[in-house]
């Protein structure tokens, strides 16, 4: 439990380490956004695949593949029913580009912004408490690199839409930390579910694996191929997989 504690800090910290970078650097340039967001998604990639489906269809017995298919496309469709509801990532992340100060309009846009990527927290905070639950350690881990990765640049793209729009850097942090935090009650909640249901540890795995792989196709690569830098962000993403491959079969 003190690993999986340790875990969800980490997994949130990482978007509160990003929303003090973003503090710090203010305006991102889109290639620098790109190369590393690009590179997050190639580790959350690797670590869905690895960390996450593979070990469900190892548990799954018989029907394995069948049951890591079906939740899979049961944790897409989840996002997909948020997507619905809230703007998703690369609809508006260009929001920190207007200059439109404290206009209403603009603060709407931009809690909105805020609460998509908090609620898209939750249930990647639940894909690092579920691999928890494979028992190795090393593949937990895995996803949680992935995610952690992801949620910085995450977390540097929070704060430049917020300060635009009027609200104090004070608060602004507090937002900030608390998207971080439902990366940690995700955490939580992912790894207490399959500790009750043991014997849902297969689609449990899949579904979170197929959250991951949902926003690294509909929200990541999407946006990293929206500035005209596609070459760079498809190597970035390259490099990202292999690094985590290479780091999962030596370690």
């Amino acid at each position: 439990m003190q690993q999986v504690l340790l875990t969800a800090l980490g997994v949130g910290g990482a978007t509160v380490f990003g929303a003090i970078l973003g503090f710090a650097i203010k305006r991102i340039a889109h290639r620098f956004h790109d190369i590393v967001l690009s590179f997050a998604a190639g580790v959350m990639l690797a670590a869905a695949i690895l960390g996450l489906i593979l070990p469900g269809i190892e548990k799954g017995g018989q029907f394995g593949a069948l049951i890591v298919g079906a939740g899979i496309l049961c944790g897409a469709l989840f996002l997909n029913f948020i997507d619905r509801f809230v703007p998703h990532l690369h609809s508006l992340a260009g929001v920190h580009m207007t200059d439109e100060g404290e206009d209403a309009r603009q603060l709407n846009r931009v809690l909105l912004f805020v609460t998509a990527i908090a609620i898209h927290n939750l249930p990647e905070g639940a894909a690092a408490g579920v691999s928890f639950g494979t028992g190795d350690i090393g593949d937990a881990i895995t996803v949680a690199a992935g995610i952690a990765l992801q949620n910085i640049p995450e977390g540097m793209i929070l704060i430049a839409p917020m300060l635009a729009a009027g609200i104090s850097r004070k608060r602004t942090f507090l937002i900030a930390l608390g998207t971080g935090l439902m990366e940690v009650v995700g955490t939580l909640f992912g790894y207490l579910a399959v500790s009750v249901a043991s014997f849902l540890l297969p689609f449990f795995l899949a579904f979170a694996g197929g959250t991951m792989l949902y926003v690294v196709s509909h929200d990541m690569i999407p946006e990293t191929h929206s500035h005209g830098f596609e070459r760079a962000a498809t190597y970035s993403l390259l490099v990202g997989f292999i690094i985590m491959l290479v780091l999962d079969f030596y370690i």
